[in-house]
Parts: structure tokens; C-alpha cells; sequence
């Protein structure tokens, strides 16, 4: 039996994907503010990771391949992303037993929702068909690698273009990962498999 085949780039986006569900589902389902205060946590970091990793890999290499089409594309992404950006700044610093955490939890996840289907529909296809699969896995693996080092929360304010979001990464990232260890997270083993290794 051979090993398993790397992710290609819309393996690896869809994955985060289905892991911001179960994280927005964990915190819906759970019982007690203690728990509800972790998955928040969790949605968060990863929500603010993947955006951050999308806009500094992705989107370039959707302009460098399918130029001004392309261009358009990530035009329209980070004006999804910009929502979803302003929706999470809110939820991470509100608490979960605020009346208006959970509306808010659910705009957020719509518009996250049309953010992933406009990528799945519109900017997947494209991109995919204009690379080789070792060229979308290398992609794939810039993409989990630039997660390691972006901000974990969200940053509305922020450049959302390289060179300028890099710059601004790079400041806000030890902030965010000081806060993190003094926030409360779920359990590893309550994390997907592929989120465990991250932490």
C-alpha cells in the first residue's frame, strides 16, 4: 500500500473548513460558559490563522496564474474576508453568555459559509486547473506553514495585502501568542487530528 498522497491546496482550505464547522458546532453544543469560552478560543485561532495564511499564499498565486482574472477573484475574497474579520474581532473578546454572542456566531459562520462557497465554486476550479498537483501540494504546504507564524486573532484594521500583512503579521503575532497562554483552549484531545500537531 502506497502512503497517503500530500494534500493539495483545496484539500488542505477545505479541511480548515470543515474544522471551523465542528469548532462554531462544538460551541453551540457545549453546556457550561467554561466550555463554550474554549471552543470560542479555538474558532478563533484557527479562523485568524487560516484568512491570514489564505491572503499571503493563496490569493498571490491565484493573481500570478490566472492574472487579471484572478486579480478580480481575491478582490471579492478579501471583501469576504474583511466580513468575517470584523465578525470574529467581535467574538473573541465577547462572552459567551452575552445575548448577543450567539447571533452574532451565526453571522459570522453565514458569512464565512459565502466566503468558502464563492472558493469552492469560483476560486478552487481555477486554480487548480492551472497547476500541476505537486505545484498545489507545495502550495498546500506553504499555506499550513504560514499558519504556524500569523497572528491567532483577528485584526479588521489590518493591511490584507503581502508584503504590507506580512509586515503587520510579524508584529501582531507574538502579542496574539502571548494571549494565548493565558486564554483556556480544548483539550488536545478533543481537537481534530490534524489540529493537534499545530498546537
Amino acid at each position: 500500500m502506497s502512503p497517503p498522497q500530500p494534500p493539495t491546496i483545496s484539500e488542505a482550505i477545505s479541511g480548515d473548513h470543515k474544522s471551523l464547522d465542528e469548532y462554531a458546532d462544538r460551541i453551540r453544543s457545549s453546556t457550561s460558559l467554561e466550555d463554550k469560552t474554549k471552543w470560542r478560543n479555538q474558532l478563533t485561532w484557527a479562523l485568524a490563522r487560516h484568512a491570514i495564511s489564505e491572503e499571503l499564499t493563496m490569493y498571490p498565486a491565484m493573481e500570478k496564474h490566472l492574472g487579471e482574472e484572478g486579480v478580480l477573484l481575491t478582490n471579492t475574497d478579501r471583501e469576504q474576508h474583511q466580513a468575517v474579520k470584523e465578525d470574529l474581532y467581535k467574538l473573541q473578546s465577547l462572552s459567551p453568555s452575552s445575548s448577543e454572542f450567539l447571533p452574532l456566531l451565526d453571522r459570522l459562520m453565514t458569512d464565512l459559509h459565502e466566503h468558502i462557497k464563492h472558493e469552492s465554486e469560483e476560486d478552487m476550479p481555477r486554480l487548480e486547473g492551472k497547476l500541476s498537483r505537486e505545484e498545489s501540494q507545495g502550495l498546500a504546504r506553504s499555506f499550513e506553514r504560514t499558519k504556524m507564524i500569523t497572528p491567532t486573532r483577528s485584526h479588521p484594521s489590518a493591511p490584507n495585502r503581502p508584503y504590507f500583512e506580512n509586515f503587520a503579521a510579524m508584529l501582531a503575532a507574538p502579542i496574539d501568542r502571548f494571549k494565548d497562554l493565558v486564554s483556556a483552549f480544548p483539550d488536545k484531545e478533543e481537537l481534530p487530528e490534524k489540529h493537534r500537531s499545530m498546537l
